[in-house]
């Protein structure tokens, strides 16, 4: 076992490394997509994947981090801690059920501290049939002007129309604005894109090569950003099916002590949103009957958490900020997916154990 506190890393490159020795402990072997920029530190960057398991297993679950870069320091130490984890590993084995983890989806924005891909696209609102016409955020085109003003932080007219619209339309219609997803303003904050990005791509291959014998496929996307402090909400996964919708609660509802919400039913703390990643296991694995979960860890209050990606968009735009500014500007970046105590990781770690053996349990039902 590992302690709680070593699973977590202070960067990109040290949770790398972390995996990586997890991986060798364990006797598995690692499969690395290398990506084609370096990171902020000059370190290789990759998607690297190790499967717990026969490659003709059945039961397939999927562990996945960092679909939000920088999310990925809660993500890399949930897999960490897992593949250190003998009780767990064991359980997963007699059930037959093999495991893959894919560590750091999107390992550019985990390095350099943004929740983006190096080509500003939000991975989560990328897979989209891009020969068709593309979602319109009608939202999100009202108050783009607001977004990401000229100056830093904002100034009292920017304030006051925020301030204005939130007191008019309120604060669960400007997060579903900014958060929704968007194709339009390419340099702006949560852009889909116009075309699938290199971690898309490189996810697609990932689970044609491990999922194609799967017949039962479960997946648990690891997510920060929305909630309490340290809670994990089980959001469903999947398309707006019922008797997927079904399973998934009946997996990890924990008899209605750890409840599945949905963006369906408005039940999630999340927006309604498009372009979700989960969709590419419907076009890789069409033969698997599919259930997940994103496992959504709570840090700061959510106008708070909006407010640091602002500033961080902002930056990315100003790479002339004074020194002392852009430090800051990642510090609050950083605290808003990730929080640095030991009571927060001991719940993200007790959580996530909890749905992965729900999972394998779920799959062996």
């Amino acid at each position: 076992m590992i302690g709680v506190n070593q699973a977590f890393a202070a960067s990109y490159a040290r949770a790398r490394v972390q995996f990586l020795e997890a991986v060798a402990a364990g006797g598995l072997a690692i499969e690395s997509h290398v990506h084609p920029l370096a990171g902020r530190d000059g370190e290789a960057l990759a998607m690297d994947v190790a499967r717990d398991g026969p490659a003709d297993a059945q039961k397939l679950l999927i562990v996945s981090s960092a679909c939000h870069g920088v999310e990925g320091y809660c993500g890399s130490g949930v897999q960490v801690f897992a593949l250190h984890d003998e009780e767990w590993r064991a359980q997963a084995r007699s059930a037959g059920v093999a495991v893959l983890y894919v560590h750091a989806l999107n390992p550019y924005g985990f390095s350099y501290l943004r929740r983006t891909t190096h080509e500003n696209v939000d991975l989560n609102r990328n897979f989209q049939d891009f020969s068709k016409p593309l979602p319109v955020n009608m939202g999100y085109r009202e108050i783009a002007p607001l977004l990401l003003p000229s100056e830093w932080p904002p100034n009292a007219d920017n304030q006051a129309a925020v301030q204005h619209y939130l007191a008019t339309k309120g604060e669960a219609a400007w997060q579903a604005a900014i958060s929704g997803g968007q194709y339009e303003f390419e340099g702006g904050l949560f852009f889909g894109g116009r075309a699938p990005t290199w971690s898309n791509r490189t996810l697609r291959s990932v689970l044609r090569a491990h999922g194609s014998a799967a017949r039962h496929v479960a997946w648990i996307d690891l997510h920060t950003g929305l909630g309490p402090s340290g809670m994990g909400e089980r959001i469903y996964a999947g398309s707006n099916d019922a008797a997927a919708v079904a399973r998934a609660r009946a997996w990890w509802g924990g008899g209605g002590a750890t409840p599945v919400t949905s963006i369906y039913d408005g039940s999630s703390s999340s927006a309604l949103l498009t372009g979700l990643m989960w969709t590419a296991i419907y076009d890789e694995c069409p033969q698997a009957e599919y259930t997940g979960i994103a496992l959504e860890y709570g840090t700061l209050p959510i106008l708070q958490t909006l407010q640091a990606l602002r500033a961080e968009h902002w930056l990315h735009q100003h790479p002339e900020a004074p020194v002392e500014q852009a430090a800051q500007i990642k510090a609050d970046m950083l605290a808003a997916f990730y929080t640095d105590t030991d009571a927060w990781r001991g719940q993200i770690i007790s959580q996530a154990r909890q749905a992965l053996f729900q999972a394998v349990q779920g799959l062996i039902s």
